[in-house]
């Protein structure tokens, strides 16, 4: 079973990859049958294939930038959470979105479950850009 410090290792590395707007780095990181919700609520991402089509269309289209915002809290039981901001361009305007990630990995240590938690109160506009 993965370890904590995997987990955390793991999400702390995700984060430096959505900032770098990695994609494939970030693909890589997900388990072929990988579910992804982002925003939960919103119809999940199911398989590596629309895992990468949804970050592809999302995130590689926004300009992102992401930085952790707290510490990744890890269990033993193969899961983890982690507060980060992402700034973004979304309609043309620059934004930043307060997000809270759990993840959830298997055996070998791959994402399988991803949810992302933020909403319209999470979402500012941002005036540097």
């Amino acid at each position: 079973m993965i370890t904590p410090e995997q987990i955390q290792a793991t999400m702390a590395r995700y984060i430096q990859l959505v900032d770098a707007c990695d994609i494939d780095g970030i693909v890589a990181l997900y388990a072929e049958d990988a579910r992804v919700e982002d925003p939960i609520g919103t119809p999940p991402h199911v398989g590596r294939a629309a895992v990468e089509h949804f970050y592809r269309e999302g995130l590689g289209r926004a300009q992102a930038r992401a930085r952790q915002t707290g510490p990744v809290s890890a269990s033993h039981a193969g899961s983890g959470a982690v507060p980060f901001c992402v700034d973004l361009q979304m309609d043309g305007r620059a934004c930043s979105i307060q997000v809270i990630d759990v993840m959830e990995f298997d055996e070998q240590g791959l994402i399988r479950s991803m949810k992302a938690y933020w909403g319209q109160a999470n979402l500012v506009a941002r005036e540097d850009a």
